[in-house]
């Protein structure tokens, strides 16, 4: 699940949002044959573009002339994720969730400002909009390269959700800036200047995802684990592979591993020791299915004990120093 809030440069948003507006309407200009996707809030289903863009422009107040008016939110699951909530729902059904699922979104981002009065989608502005195709610009490497035409679409599941919300709140008073990531000099300060963890954000969205759909993720598909892999120390990336190890024995290991990946990401662990440790009961039940040896069928293995190890141990060592 990739959740991304796109920066003011590119989102043009210091002046009117009809220009993005419009942009968004571009599947239902480019496509007549398919019903045109309307704008939805979680109150309503059918929204006009110009409806939109009339909201949004009137919601400023007290904003400056070079402030940010709104930001847009990009809402992309992965093509495993689509297959699968086309496997459930059907083309339709898919759509619908995924349409449900931008609202339970919007919820995380109000709630992750840490604002009083600021709790749920309901005292935003905000507008979404599904799409179910992305299309090739100029700035892909495949355009640069002459193997596609710019505008031509993307190949394999694209659908994705985009959302333009503005900077105020619904009671237009609230400033809200997803870009301010300052906890501010004290914790009073930061309740009224705002906060906003980003990754927290992202990390909510793949979260949401797998409770709301009973999704099976692998650990190599987190979030947690690009982060590692991308930024990580060296410490995090062995953490993380005793985790890669322990993931790929069944479906409650690899729960805990990605449960724990996200506390590597943050950098809870010191050492791999310290983070099973640290898990608890959890870390115990971890380890204790990584250390059970593999079925294989038709095998009847029994574990040898430390002292029989040990007496296999001496003999190959006498007989190495027999043939020296």
């Amino acid at each position: 699940m990739f959740i991304n809030i796109t920066d003011n440069k590119e989102a043009a948003n210091k002046g009117s949002s009809g220009g993005l507006v419009h942009y968004l309407e571009k599947e239902n200009r480019l496509d007549h044959k398919q019903e045109p996707e309307y704008w939805f809030t979680g109150q309503q289903i059918r929204i006009e573009p110009y409806e939109v863009k009339a909201k949004i422009d009137s919601n400023i107040a007290k904003l400056g002339r070079d402030d940010a008016k709104f930001f847009l939110v990009n809402i992309s699951p992965s093509q495993k994720e689509i297959a699968f909530l086309k496997e459930q729902y059907g083309g339709d059904g898919a759509r619908e969730q995924m349409k449900g699922f931008a609202v339970r979104v919007m919820d995380a981002y109000a709630r992750n400002f840490n604002r009083d009065g600021v709790n749920s989608h309901e005292d935003l502005v905000w507008f979404a909009k599904l799409e179910n195709h992305r299309y090739y610009s100029h700035k892909d490497p495949e355009v640069k390269h002459g193997l596609k035409q710019r505008g031509e679409r993307k190949e394999g599941e694209q659908m994705h959700v985009q959302v333009i919300v503005s900077r105020k709140d619904a009671t237009n008073k609230i400033k809200l800036s997803p870009m301010n990531t300052s906890r501010g000099k004290n914790t009073e300060h930061s309740k009224k200047m705002g906060q906003f963890d980003r990754v927290a954000f992202k990390q909510s969205g793949e979260t949401l995802f797998d409770s709301l759909f009973s999704f099976d993720r692998q650990l190599k598909d987190t979030l947690a684990y690009a982060n590692v892999q991308k930024n990580g120390k060296l410490s995090q990336r062995e953490q993380l592979g005793v985790l890669t190890e322990g993931a790929s024995q069944n479906y409650q290991s690899r729960s805990v591993a990605n449960e724990l990946a996200q506390g590597i990401a943050e950098g809870l662990f010191q050492t791999t020791a310290g983070m099973l440790a640290a898990a608890g009961k959890t870390a115990a039940g971890f380890l204790e299915v990584m250390l059970e040896p593999l079925y294989m069928p038709g095998a009847n293995i029994v574990p040898e004990s430390d002292s029989e190890q040990k007496k296999k141990r001496k003999k190959r060592s006498q007989g190495q120093q027999i043939t020296r």
